[in-house]
């Protein structure tokens, strides 16, 4: 069964890594619809893991699923990334307010083990890593409040954005991301409040407009030709 199965995956993963490449480098263009025949050709493999594929990437937000229509490119609207970042803001603003009131030392102390142990510097990590890193961090940060709801409010405003993120994910901008995390758990363990909130609100605040500004350009690029 092993020996079945492992060229479906293989076909799968194949299928997944280059619709995924397509979509964020906007060869397939925004809210264009997929059409699974020729996208099969395009890239190798046959229906069924296409489909596998598909449906995956539709799960993760990288594309969509329309019922009795088929799988369309995400649309990219910066009003709703930008309202989206809003509601990421004001969930880490409340949450810090309590982690400077409950969260144990203890726990401030092995984050900040976690931010030594990743290093300031982008690496060899792919945009994947990076952005996994971005995310644990914040929600590592979001868990020291003790609210449970607020995480889960977090995770989901994280997986909405973690699609368009590709975007603006600058690797030279890494060393000024780890500074300001620093500086967050610096303030929050000497528990001063009005620090912790200033540093994370201008962190949050210009990842929204590096993110809006990224999409924005993108879109010019892909549509502003078509009516010169």
């Amino acid at each position: 069964m092993a020996e079945s199965r492992e060229p479906v995956s293989s076909s799968v993963d194949q299928a997944y890594d280059q619709i995924r490449r397509m979509a964020v480098t906007f060869e397939l263009r925004p809210g264009e619809r997929l059409n699974e025949g020729v996208l099969s050709k395009k890239v190798g493999v046959s229906r069924t893991p296409l489909r596998e594929a598909l449906n995956r990437l539709s799960s993760e937000g990288f594309i969509k699923l329309v019922a009795g229509q088929g799988f369309f490119c995400r649309d990219l609207d910066p009003e709703e990334i930008y309202q989206l970042y809003q509601l990421r803001k004001v969930i880490e603003l409340g949450a810090v307010k309590l982690a400077a009131l409950h969260a144990r030392d203890e726990d401030i102390e092995a984050l900040e083990s976690f931010i030594a142990t990743t290093g300031p510097e982008a690496g060899s990590r792919t945009t994947d890593q990076l952005i996994a890193l971005d995310e644990s961090f914040h929600e590592r940060l979001m868990s020291l409040s003790g609210n449970r709801e607020m995480l889960q409010v977090l995770k989901n405003v994280n997986a909405r954005i973690q699609f368009v993120r590709w975007y603006e994910m600058d690797r030279s901008e890494r060393p000024i991301t780890q500074g300001d995390h620093r500086e967050v758990l610096e303030a929050l363990r000497s528990r001063d409040e009005s620090r912790c909130l200033a540093v994370l609100e201008r962190h949050i605040d210009r990842r929204r407009e590096q993110i809006v500004s990224a999409i924005r350009h993108r879109l010019a690029q892909i549509y502003l030709p078509a009516h010169q």
